[in-house]
């Protein structure tokens, strides 16, 4: 996560949230989110995501990034990472989603799902 947290400030990458989501989503363990002004800088900050996170010695599975113009998405398993441009981040209010006030699972909330 500290290659991660690195390579995004040395791209610039603005208002980095780390959010530990243990016991809040099933599918990771820790996302971080980032804004990039321009479609070119997101692009810039994912590629070299990629590179940074490799030579930590996670390397990503080649369809773990998904990208449009507005939002990148990688998935690096314990650690899933958004690159926003300002109004696709404004939009989707990860941080609200998933931030520390949002709701725990319970094997309770699970059971009433079904």
């Amino acid at each position: 996560m500290d290659a991660a947290r690195k390579s995004l400030e040395d791209d610039k990458a603005e208002n980095i949230v780390v959010l530990d989501v243990t016991g809040r989503a099933d599918y990771t363990d820790r996302l971080i989110i980032a804004t990039g002004q321009v479609e070119r800088q997101l692009q810039a900050m994912a590629s070299h995501l990629d590179e940074a996170l490799g030579k930590a010695g996670l390397h990503l599975r080649r369809d773990a990034v998904q990208a449009s113009g507005d939002w990148v998405l990688i998935d690096a398993g314990d650690l899933v990472i958004h690159l926003f441009r300002p109004a696709a981040r404004e939009l989707y209010r990860l941080e609200r989603m998933w931030g520390p006030e949002s709701p725990v699972q319970t094997e309770q909330a699970d059971a009433a799902r079904g």
